[in-house]
């Protein structure tokens, strides 16, 4: 994905804030708990935090979070639902906060989207020593054989290039950080879909090795919320207006001819895919 791409999707959330905010799913609380559990502190950035679908699971684990959107409608819903929670309107590479001033930066699928070589210095700049980048991913169990149907039927702007657990895992095997003893290179972490790097700080901040994990989730849905979810990817939010009216069709009627997803509530199964590093 090139650069005018990357930002074209990016850009495409804002006009379906309200169905982001309401079809979106959470994160796994043990997969949040993972990701900062060698945290030197309480005091989290969900950076890039849409709607606040990440903030609210680091709320409820007693996090100290702080939330740095830069589309305005979604920065407006996430002031909706976290009232209390201190939301700036910033981006991953203007961070609007001083200084090691957060124990752990969190990207609730989001991390993607940034420009790392200018992302990367100024996430370093406000993570304390030891502090804790983590890239956090919800993807779809297609080890479930219904779910892998809906992946073929709905197609890869529905159900992207990292959205399943297989594909997240080679998006993310050969990431790689230089240990303490060494400087920092130009591309040290390929991020998944974009090939963009994480971080390159340009000065003395170095990360350790980076961690890999995933932990079991799941979303309540039906055959008409599923489809509403997918229709908030960016890959249906920027594709044809043809090809978006017939794709959820298609969907539906995939639904409909199983028995897990005709009828009623089911659960869609998922993973929350967890990529964490520490800052030295």
């Amino acid at each position: 994905m090139d650069q005018d791409e990357r930002l074209l999707h990016s850009s495409s959330f804002g006009a379906a804030a309200v169905a982001y905010a309401e079809h979106r799913p959470d994160y796994a609380q043990a997969a949040v708990r993972w990701a900062l559990e060698p945290a030197p502190g309480p005091r989290v950035l969900d950076l890039g935090a849409g709607t606040g679908k990440l903030t609210a699971t680091l709320v409820a684990t007693g996090a100290e979070a702080v939330a740095v959107e830069p589309d305005p409608a979604m920065l407006t819903e996430l002031r909706r639902s976290l009232p209390g929670t201190r939301a700036l309107p910033g981006s991953a590479e203007a961070i609007p906060l001083p200084d090691a001033s957060v124990d752990a930066v969190l990207a609730g699928n989001a991390m993607h989207w940034f420009d790392m070589a200018v992302a990367g210095p100024e996430i370093a700049r406000v993570l304390a020593p030891g502090g804790i980048l983590a890239g956090l991913w919800n993807v779809m169990d297609d080890q479930v054989e219904w779910v892998s149907g809906l992946a073929r039927v709905s197609g890869s702007a529905a159900i992207g290039p990292r959205d399943t657990p297989a594909a997240w895992r080679a998006e993310t095997a050969d990431t790689h950080l230089p240990n303490a003893e060494t400087h920092l290179p130009d591309a040290d972490m390929r991020l998944p879909e974009t090939g963009n790097h994480l971080p390159n700080t340009g000065g003395p901040a170095r990360f350790g090795s980076p961690e890999q994990a995933e932990f079991p989730h799941g979303q309540r849905r039906t055959a008409e919320t599923l489809v509403a979810t997918l229709a908030t990817r960016a890959g249906m939010l920027v594709m044809p207006e043809q090809e978006r009216q017939a794709t959820p069709g298609r969907i539906r009627a995939f639904l409909a001819g199983r028995p897990e997803t005709a009828r009623g509530e089911f659960t869609l199964p998922m993973l929350t895919g967890v990529l964490r590093v520490r800052r030295l």
